[in-house]
């Protein structure tokens, strides 16, 4: 662990997007998850008395268990708290609740329906809080996700990234940090279910220092050349069930065979999880030798340990 240098720009610091966050931090942070996934045992005791709570108002499997099991690996106690029937600020405003939490704990980690309650629960905590997804941002996947890439990849700058369907919060953050890593990344949506106008500037901004490329486009042939295409489910978790208008929009942007073909036979094929297979993504893709997905999913655990390490770390 010594051998480790920190990141002064994660040491107690808010993960609410990673906008602020350095190229140069995020690699340093890739190089300890890929440490800590060589070598858990070292750093088996490194937040030892540390604590972090875990609030929830979104059900989760890779979220929750990647936190859970994380934290107890660097020998640090997680508390989870289900907010699913009762949003943060209902009993309590959320000021109160973060100034509570600040108290007890090193760190929050929150998953909800809104960015604005993050903000204002950071606003209000001296304890750290860590955006495990929002309606804006999801970058804990994020990072799993362009580590994954550097690992099948061997480096992330250069590459191309074509996400395809609903410009979500898993598409922002892909953009975001796509465009502090130079990767070039092209959101590919159905016309009226483009990312978010003014992220993508600010994206587009971002980018300007790295030399990535970030364009949004309606046109599925802009897949052709990309090294991986990603996608998600086509209603996000708490938006509603897919319905046959919803099925009449995305079909023509579900990730199959034929469109893979059109990315490039050495494309790599991505995914958050859960999967909608037969909607979004066909079962010839998902479980092609080109998908990663799982390669994700584990990621997230050694991604976000190495977040906590060097945010709680002393």
């Amino acid at each position: 662990m010594s051998a480790i240098a920190p990141i002064p720009s994660l040491r107690r610091s808010d993960i609410l997007r990673l906008s602020h966050v350095s190229r140069d931090d995020v690699l340093a942070l890739f190089s300890t998850a890929r440490a800590m996934k060589q070598a858990p045992a070292e750093f088996a005791n490194a937040l030892k008395g540390r604590s972090i709570v875990m609030l929830f108002e979104k059900p989760s499997l890779r979220t929750r268990v990647t936190f859970e099991i994380g934290a107890a690996r660097l020998g640090a106690h997680a508390v989870y708290l289900d907010h699913s029937d009762q949003r943060l600020g209902e009993r309590e405003t959320v000021r109160d609740y973060g100034h509570n939490l600040e108290r007890w704990v090193d760190a929050i980690v929150a998953r909800v329906f809104r960015q604005t309650a993050l903000e204002e629960l950071a606003g209000a905590s001296k304890a750290p809080v860590v955006n495990a997804l929002s309606d804006l941002f999801h970058p804990c996947q994020s990072l799993a996700d362009f580590l994954t890439l550097q690992e099948h990849r061997g480096q992330v700058a250069g590459l191309r990234l074509a996400y395809v369907g609903d410009g979500n919060n898993v598409c922002h953050s892909l953009m975001e940090l796509g465009a502090i890593l130079g990767c070039h990344v092209t959101a590919i949506t159905p016309p009226g279910r483009e990312p978010d106008a003014a992220i993508t500037r600010e994206c587009q901004t971002l980018a300007v220092a790295s030399g990535a490329r970030i364009a949004v486009t309606n046109e599925l042939s802009a897949v052709a050349g990309h090294d991986a295409v990603y996608t998600d489910v086509w209603v996000s978790m708490g938006q509603g069930a897919e319905t046959d208008q919803t099925r009449q929009v995305f079909t023509p942007y579900q990730v199959n065979s034929a469109l893979m073909s059109k990315a490039g036979p050495k494309a790599l094929f991505m995914h958050c999880l859960p999967a909608h297979r037969g909607s979004e993504v066909t079962d010839s893709v998902m479980d092609s030798k080109a998908s990663v997905v799982f390669d994700q999913a584990e990621n997230r655990l050694h991604a976000q340990m190495a977040l906590l390490y060097h945010m709680l770390r002393d």
